[in-house]
């Protein structure tokens, strides 16, 4: 049976992933920052992993043994103005969700491409393939991540390695309101932060945020597809934001958000 890791499970798209895929018969390695977290999953390993640091990197992917499938879905958020958030914050967010994954990249696809098979999987975003106002840089990462699975994607294909990137859209997670926010709280900020608060309530619809489930599920329906594709957006919300964004230029799309969500700014 296939193995998989997966990063970042205490909570949340990862440890609803790590039960769904040992639901469908693959060893399970669950992966956290800090391991005690998981002693409730039951998963065929349970690690230690923070994907900022070279060393615990290399240490869980020896640990861990033969990895079939790589899902990178460790990250944290800071949110606010480009011109307000500290850089500080930003780089260390760029260090979990970009780095991070890159990390895990380098250490798990020469075994890999040696196989002639595996599968990585990149959680990125709704926001990495659509950008909002006071999130630029977790957009920013998550576009990065976009951009590095494409090259990913050329690269390995060759030796049946497959990509997958998977980008949520408005997703109910203990991660959501954890993050660091900037800027918003006064002038010149907060009318705008008043503003897309409800534009962005208008994008979720009427029935709330569906729970990592949905995300966990179609991580395995994409890792199962017969005719894989590399970009699966998740969520109503997703799937028509996106669609959106690939029919038309960048000016149409944004006056079309724009009187969507009725965002006068």
């Amino acid at each position: 049976m296939p193995r998989a890791l997966i990063t970042g499970c205490s909570t949340g798209i990862g440890r609803a992933t790590a039960v769904e895929l040992a639901k469908r018969g693959y060893d399970v390695v669950a992966t956290a920052r800090r391991v005690e977290t998981l002693d409730d999953l039951d998963v065929a390993q349970r690690l230690a992993l923070d994907v900022t640091s070279d060393a615990s990197v290399a240490a869980a992917v020896s640990a861990a043994g033969e990895i079939d499938v790589l899902v990178n879905n460790a990250g944290i958020g800071v949110d606010g103005p480009v011109e307000h958030v500290p850089l500080d914050d930003a780089q260390r967010m760029f260090d979990t969700n970009f780095w991070g994954a890159a990390r895990m990249v380098q250490a798990v696809a020469p075994a890999m491409r040696k196989r002639s098979r595996g599968a990585i999987v990149n959680v990125t975003s709704l926001a990495g393939r659509a950008v909002g106002p006071l999130n630029g840089y977790y957009s920013a990462s998550k576009w990065a991540l976009e951009a590095l699975s494409e090259a990913m994607d050329v690269e390995l294909r060759h030796w049946g390695i497959r990509v997958i990137v998977i980008e949520p859209g408005y997703i109910e997670t203990p991660m959501v309101g954890k993050g660091a926010t900037y800027g918003v709280d006064s002038a010149p900020y907060d009318e705008l932060a008043r503003l897309w608060d409800a534009a962005a309530a208008k994008l979720e619809g009427g029935g709330g945020r569906p729970g990592p489930e949905l995300v966990a599920g179609a991580i395995a329906e994409a890792l199962e597809a017969e005719a894989p594709l590399l970009r699966h957006p998740v969520g109503a919300d997703a799937e028509m934001v996106v669609a959106a964004r690939d029919s038309m230029s960048y000016e149409q799309f944004i006056a079309t958000m724009r009187e969507f969500l009725g965002l006068d700014w």
